[in-house]
């Protein structure tokens, strides 16, 4: 059997940008414990940041808090020569948990890729905090861990990555309003869909900088990534295609856990990424969720366990133990390693093209074949197959052809039936997309409506 060329192609290619990135140090040693101690203690300092908070208070509220963050957005842009746009998207709100119409704004630092500015990569995290009466405005609400911890992993990845140049736009976004009811991530979806960004990915950061349970276990290896099986945006016709022809665990948020997971460890200085097949925590929910209502691939991290006498809490001590999300209960060795992992990701998604949409064909035959569109920035190829019962993805070597409008590949003996296939796209240095599955759905892009 003739190998494919393309396939040939990006393993060349990956063996020689392997070589290249050896004599430059990669983004994610470049993140500094220290610095994340100190925007924590920054944004705790500012008393509460509850979204009814006050908005004009120089040094206390979300007002205060939001203005701090926008000037470490300019304070990075002028270390880097002015590689970060500030925006600060806004809008009225009124509804659950927001009696009074109330001013919310977003603010994110964007780094425009230098080929394919129109492909965004997300980070955020959310800059409100609470206590235990959520409607509690007033009350000193530190959010130290929910989710000062997600916030400055969010502005150490800016300063990190703004060193560095990548064919695509990272947006960095410190998002309001999430414990209010996710209105941040609604803006952000919006705003996203407003500017017609191509969202290849968001990572959302929420609860990132602890390791001891409520029950005093601890876990300091591992990260959860929580992502999405059936797609939120799915319609009825593709839920109906999904049943007969599989794809309840290929989503795009799915596949982008997988890409993050095959990041992490056994890496030094990295956290080992522990998947779980559910859109966020049991009736819980985070800023991700409404991007992928929008048809975005998003998905969140979060420690490995929590603990919920330190969240969501007055301060206060009850029977000799201590409440409040305060800055000693967290572990920043613990934060400075998720943090890194997300700079690793970032960066490979912002040198990575788009993935491929695939499709599958070989309904009553022995063979199956693969097709999809050139992707602008590939250079080659990878397919994959996976087993309907198998969690992680392996690499097929198989027959490509090339024609004009189309890509295509017949995978020779492979019948279609018991297995799912998926394709990501390689550039020309190497850098690798996440894998796209050949399923109703699996494309990275909003569906139809």
């Amino acid at each position: 059997m003739i190998k494919s060329i393309l396939t040939i192609t990006a393993l060349c290619l990956s063996t020689s940008a392997i070589a290249q990135q050896a004599a430059v140090p990669a983004p994610e040693t470049q993140v500094s414990e220290s610095s994340l101690r100190s925007m924590v203690e920054a944004l705790v300092g500012f008393g509460t940041r509850h979204t009814l908070s006050e908005q004009d208070n120089p040094v206390r509220g979300i007002g205060a808090a939001r203005r701090w963050a926008e000037a470490e957005f300019r304070r990075i842009s002028a270390d880097c020569g002015g590689c970060l746009t500030v925006q600060l998207p806004e809008q009225m709100i009124q509804g659950n948990r927001v009696p009074v119409p109330t001013r919310l704004v977003n603010v994110l630092g964007v780094q425009l890729g230098t080929e394919r500015p129109n492909e965004v990569v997300i980070i955020s995290g959310h800059i409100d905090s609470r206590v235990s009466d959520v409607m509690n405005a007033t009350a000193d609400a530190p959010g130290a861990n929910d989710d000062a911890s997600g916030t400055a992993a969010v502005i150490e990845a800016a300063r990190v990555l703004s060193r560095h140049r990548f064919s695509t736009t990272i947006v960095y976004a410190v998002l309001s309003g999430e414990e209010q009811g996710l209105y941040g991530g609604r803006l952000l979806a919006a705003h996203a869909t407003a500017q017609g960004w191509t969202v290849k990915a968001q990572l959302n950061n929420d609860i990132i900088g602890g390791t001891r349970g409520s029950d005093g276990v601890i876990d300091d290896a591992h990260v959860r990534v929580f992502s999405e099986g059936p797609r939120a945006d799915s319609t009825d016709a593709y839920r109906a295609s999904a049943r007969r022809e599989g794809g309840e665990n290929d989503s795009p948020s799915r596949n982008l856990s997988r890409f993050i997971a095959g990041l992490s460890g056994p890496q030094p200085g990295l956290p080992t990424v522990r998947q779980v097949f559910r859109a966020d925590r049991f009736g819980r929910g985070g800023d991700q969720l409404p991007m992928q209502e929008a048809g975005y691939p998003a998905v969140r991290l979060s420690v490995a366990i929590e603990d919920y006498d330190h969240q969501h809490q007055d301060l206060r001590t009850e029977n000799g133990t201590v409440y409040g999300d305060t800055i000693d209960e967290m572990d920043f060795p613990y934060l400075a390693r998720v943090t890194a992992l997300n700079v690793r990701a970032l960066a490979a998604l912002a040198r990575a093209p788009m993935p491929p949409a695939p499709r599958v064909e070989g309904a009553v035959s022995v063979n199956t074949t693969l097709s999809w569109e050139p992707v602008v920035g590939a250079a080659a190829y990878r397919i994959y197959q996976r087993r309907t019962d198998e969690r992680d993805w392996r690499t097929l070597e198989a027959p490509v052809s090339t024609a004009t409008s189309r890509l295509s590949a017949t995978l020779n003996g492979i019948r279609v039936d018991d297995w799912v296939f998926g394709i990501s796209s390689v550039a020309s240095d190497g850098s690798e997309s996440p894998v796209a599955s050949a399923v109703p759905g699996g494309a990275f892009a909003p569906l139809p409506r």
